[in-house]
């Protein structure tokens, strides 16, 4: 026993150990001229805005370029849940596209100097809105823990009777003539510490005037000094922001008992690390669509605490703020569905979001902080029709959250959160690809043929709902088209992308969602049908799914040319399944190596490119100079070319891709099996077929190995 109480005594004193040398080393209190020298040296960092700290915290955990099928794509790493040492926390699948915009607009209140608009991310239920935004709060959390993320703020520090006499109301005698700060007193020395609600910045102690002129000349001077970096804009907040009132009562109450002695005022001043939490609500708040005031202000005087101030600041009228938005002050706001609650409950952000000022009865308190709300496009549409939505669009940036319309983005969704554990079950491969396809099929629109012209008009317009999702997914036209089609159809592959982007009706807005997938995903985990999760028991509850109309939306929607078809989607998705497990059988009996017709098509391509340039081949065998083999090309041509193609055109085309691609990739290797999928894919059927005989064999041998005749086969059958 004895030897236990000694090891726990021991844990506990090497955890307050490495706890003390913890808030040390992040300098978690200090007095106000230890803070400036903090400022003096990055005065940068010091000098942010809320804005300018979000944007920072996005550029802190870098981002990268993705190739896509429909362009290339700015991914930010912090959406990846690339945080506290990479854990895969809260990962939002896909959205680049709005994770760009939220950073174009911080960059914008940077420009501007302040946060003038709310910027509300509009979209369908389940599209990701709220998990943008909490991707946001845990990039600020944990920002704020790493020394380039620090943030501080202020205390006001009263010492005890007995440290000092005769100061302000605390008893006569010297003493603290010599005691150049109050911030480092131990609990017991402290008679009374009023902290600032607002979390103003310290630098708001340092008097208007002075403190925009240094701030100015440091950040200039640290621009010189650093090579590459974008020029620094103060921020109105901080050259031109004052004290809460408050801490600007104390202050004006403290200089006048002092004489005007600025320094014997800082003394009582504690500069104070603070941590970014929503837990807490600590520069991170989420508002939910409650009918509760968002800020309001109660009198200190009514606070026991009042008791234990000086003298000198009992007959001050001393109010403290609360509420949402003093909470989130000098962070992120957020408002959960903000447009749900009935319009005057909100309307105040219409001055809230142009002055960044909050009115709270005695006086005005100023602000700091980035508003992001969401909000469904029913409710949008409702607050566009009334007569005050020209005020409103004003003061806010719309930012449009669509589904997802990749299908293999769509999956990581699910692959994120679903395993055997959360369903009770072994997870069957491909069942996540099922439930993805089906979901986005539900998602796209027949192509507003209108926009286009010439050829690419009548391939659009042809476009069946699979072959439209395999075109997004994966950049590869129906096999039904002939190269140069298929070259003209991904040429205009952005566009098709992008062209319902500007209309209210538009591409993603409606369709089954994320959050009802994964409720059919866990409904047929539960089938008892199936010993295990397979894509068979998620077709079977997609079926079920289709026959509710009334419960979704989606269902409703009138059919057009095979879009919107839910029903047939079903059997799509099931045809999908089959031809991939087809495809692994194959790949899986070995019948034919990629090797095989990876060396048939490069000797086509090296007789073709002789061809067009009249030149002639060497031999690998003769070592004797040939013309190219006619013959070799036809045979190959007939396998890969689509019907009624000019062979010389098609020959011409391969030619021309490889250029593209080589220009493209001017350092990478080159890849026929990348650049040609769809012609390597021909190859493959077709070096298949050709193989069915041994394919039947070995049919005939399973069923062998199967019944009693196991015997007449040989080891390696």
């Amino acid at each position: 026993m004895d030897g236990s109480l000694g090891k726990a005594t021991r844990f506990l004193t090497e955890v307050g150990h490495e706890e003390q040398s913890r808030f040390v080393a992040d300098r978690s209190l200090l007095s106000f001229d230890e803070y400036l020298e903090l400022v003096f040296r990055e005065p940068r960092r010091h000098a942010r805005s809320a804005a300018q700290y979000l944007r920072d915290a996005m550029d802190f955990y870098g981002s990268l370029e993705i190739e896509t099928p429909v362009g290339k794509l700015k991914r930010f790493n912090l959406f990846d849940g690339a945080l506290e040492g990479g854990r895969p926390e809260g990962k939002v699948a896909g959205q680049e596209l709005v994770q760009v915009a939220i950073y174009r607009q911080l960059s914008n209140f940077v420009r501007v100097g302040r946060v003038n608009k709310l910027v509300l991310l509009h979209g369908p239920n389940g599209s990701a809105k709220s998990s943008l935004v909490a991707a946001l709060h845990r990039a600020q959390e944990d920002y704020t823990r790493r020394p380039e993320g620090a943030r501080y703020r202020f205390n006001w520090i009263f010492p005890s009777e007995k440290l000092v006499k005769g100061s302000i109301g605390f008893g006569g005698g010297a003493g603290d003539e010599h005691l150049e700060s109050y911030a480092h007193l131990e609990g017991e020395a402290i008679e009374a510490k009023l902290a600032c609600e607002l979390k103003d910045t310290p630098l708001f102690l340092v008097p208007k005037g002075e403190r925009k002129k240094v701030l100015t000349e440091l950040t200039k001077a640290a621009q010189k000094g650093s090579e590459g970096a974008e020029d620094f804009i103060l921020s109105d907040y901080v050259a031109d922001g004052e004290l809460c009132h408050k801490c600007r009562s104390i202050y004006q109450a403290l200089l006048a008992h002092y004489n005007g002695d600025f320094l014997k005022v800082l003394r009582h001043v504690q500069v104070e690390r603070f941590y970014v939490s929503t837990r807490y609500l600590t520069a991170s708040v989420v508002v939910e669509p409650q009918l509760s005031v968002d800020a309001e202000v109660r009198q200190v005087a009514a606070d026991r605490s009042h008791g234990a101030l000086p003298p000198a600041l009992q007959n001050l009228a001393l109010y403290e703020a609360s509420g949402p938005l003093v909470a989130g002050n000098r962070g992120l706001v957020e408002y959960s569905d903000l447009l749900k609650r009935p319009i005057e409950a909100y309307k105040y952000l219409l001055g809230t979001c142009e002055t960044a000022t909050v009115p709270l009865g005695p006086f005005v308190a100023q602000l700091d902080a980035v508003l992001i709300a969401s909000s469904n496009e029913k409710h949008l549409a409702a607050l566009k029709e009334i007569p005050d939505f020209p005020s409103f669009k004003a003061r806010i940036e719309l930012v449009r959250v669509p589904y997802l319309r990749r299908a293999s983005v769509e999956r990581e969704i699910y692959d994120a959160q679903l395993d055997g554990v959360a369903v009770g079950k072994h997870l069957a491969p491909h069942t996540t690809r099922v439930a993805a396809l089906w979901a986005v099929l539900t998602r796209l629109k027949k192509p507003m043929i209108d926009r286009y012209r010439g050829q690419v008009r009548s391939l659009v317009d042809d476009l069946t709902p699979y072959e439209k999702l395999v075109l997004y997914d994966e950049g590869r036209a129906p096999d039904r088209l002939s190269l140069a089609q298929a070259n003209e159809l991904r040429s205009h592959l952005q566009a098709l992308f992008h062209e319902s982007d500007a209309y209210p009706s538009y591409e993603g807005r409606s369709g089954a969602s994320a959050r009802e997938m994964k409720t059919v995903i866990f409904n047929a985990a539960q089938n008892p049908g199936y010993k295990c999760l397979t894509p068979l028991a998620v077709l079977e509850e997609l079926a079920e799914l289709v026959k509710d109309k009334s419960v979704y939306d989606f269902l409703q929607e009138d059919r057009v040319d095979g879009f919107h078809a839910h029903e047939e989607f079903v059997r799509v998705v099931e045809s999908d399944y089959l031809e991939l497990i087809d495809e692994e059988i194959r790949d899986s009996m070995g019948l034919v190596s990629e090797k095989q017709y990876r060396d048939v098509f490069e000797r086509y391509l090296a007789h073709v490119s002789a061809f067009l340039k009249g030149e002639r081949l060497r031999n690998r065998i003769t070592g004797e100079y040939q013309d190219a083999d006619d013959e070799l090309m036809a045979q190959t041509e007939l396998i890969i070319m689509g019907r009624g193609e000019d062979r010389r055109e098609f020959r011409r085309s391969l030619v021309s891709s490889i250029g593209a691609y080589r220009l493209d990739h001017p350092d990478a290797d080159i890849d026929y099996g990348l650049i040609f999928p769809d012609l390597f894919r021909h190859l493959r059927d077709h070096y298949f077929d050709e193989r069915k005989r041994t394919l039947r064999r070995n049919k005939e041998n399973v069923l062998k190995y199967l019944s009693d005749d196991r015997a007449t086969l040989n080891e390696r059958e």
